[in-house]
């Protein structure tokens, strides 16, 4: 069977990296795993002693790995996990796949030859789907190592991926966003203050296994195929699924049963949080996400995150993890007048700010240990 080789890319943003990358989708080069240059020693070691590529591509040179395996032919890149609980998982994706979820976003909002701005990690899929959407509009992409809201608003280009906690510390800086005519908006909800912040906020729902954002405000992308299983789950089909797992069997296509909920409201999608994420207070059932954003709609809450934390009464309790003034007693009435009493959160831990992975979503394992 054909193989490929598979080089860990540990660059900064620049033209080696964007080379690599071009190769690896549009000119069969080695496939790649782009990894972030700034990973602690230990682990950087998980991720490549879990993922075995067989060089290691540093500003100093190529380094060939002992022990390390080659990627099935039609692997063009692949994605590590955030890892966060046990050692990362290796998302296959075809240059295929890549191709045409770019294809189908330029094709959406119509950014076909306009420069676009990665301020996001080029190690997720939400940075590098951002370097494969400019080199199929054939522009070359303005890519920033670090995340700065000046240099942000002053970049120049028409088009931008961010998370909510990057647009609200944008619009929290008073930066001028009117040079962006598309902000593609993804990773967690948003409060209703940011979807209002810009005319071109667009926002977006993926994951690595579908190469990134895959319906765009509720809608999905062309040839994406979404269903709500009858466990409310999110089943997704089309050509932008991912290859398989690293050292796993191949996909081998089909549908991809996602570990999100869903519903559809006046024929779009609303996702109301991970399944796993359901919390079991006195005998109910609380979606985490949901609760989450109706609190992020409250005046005095900033940023915020919901879980569920032991009690022997209980059995869990919801709580509130809030950057923000806001206080217990008005937050339970918040939600009590948007939600079944039994989800309005219980306790509220206070913070300046929510811890964040790399990729700029919440870090839920630090705060399930600190709740």
């Amino acid at each position: 069977m054909p193989e490929r080789a598979v080089h860990a890319l540990l660059l900064p943003p620049g033209p080696e990296l964007l080379e690599s990358v071009r190769k690896a989708v549009f000119a069969e080069g080695p496939a790649v795993l782009p990894l972030s240059p700034g990973l602690p020693a230990a682990a950087l070691k998980t991720t490549l002693d879990a993922l075995r590529p067989t060089h290691v591509i540093t500003q100093d040179g190529v380094e060939r790995v002992a022990g390390g395996a080659p990627a099935r032919a039609e692997v063009a890149v692949i994605i590590a996990t955030s890892g966060s609980t046990g050692a990362p998982k290796g998302v296959e994706l075809s240059a295929a796949a890549l191709v045409a979820s770019a294809a189908a976003s330029l094709q959406r909002i119509g950014a076909a030859g306009e420069r676009w701005l990665c301020c996001l990690p080029t190690s997720h899929i939400s940075g590098l789907q951002v370097l494969v959407r400019a080199m199929l509009s054939e522009t070359v992409p303005i890519v920033h190592e670090r995340f700065s809201a000046g240099a942000v608003a002053a970049s120049g280009a028409g088009h931008v991926s961010l998370v909510p906690t990057q647009l609200r510390r944008l619009v929290d800086s008073g930066a001028d966003l009117s040079g962006f005519r598309t902000i593609l908006l993804g990773g967690a909800a948003a409060p209703p203050d940011l979807l209002a912040a810009h005319p071109g906020i667009v926002t977006t729902y993926g994951m690595s296994e579908t190469s990134g954002g895959c319906v765009y405000d509720g809608t999905p992308l062309y040839n994406v195929d979404l269903e709500i299983g009858p466990d409310g789950r999110i089943t997704i089909g089309g050509p932008v699924l991912f290859s398989g797992y690293r050292f796993g069997e191949p996909f081998g296509g089909g549908r991809y049963r996602t570990s999100d909920l869903g519903i559809w409201e006046a024929g779009r999608l609303t996702v109301l949080g991970r399944a796993d994420d359901v919390i079991n207070t006195g005998g109910q059932k609380v979606v985490a996400g949901t609760v989450a954003a109706v609190l992020a709609e409250h005046p005095g809450v900033d940023e915020v995150a919901v879980l569920g934390r032991p009690d022997p009464e209980w059995g869990e309790i919801v709580v509130a993890v809030v950057a923000g003034p806001a206080e217990l007693g008005e937050l339970r009435a918040f939600a009590k007048e948007r939600l079944p009493a039994y989800a309005a959160p219980r306790a509220v831990m206070r913070v300046r700010s929510l811890p964040l992975l790399p990729n700029g979503k919440p870090d839920m394992v630090t705060l399930r240990n600190q709740i």
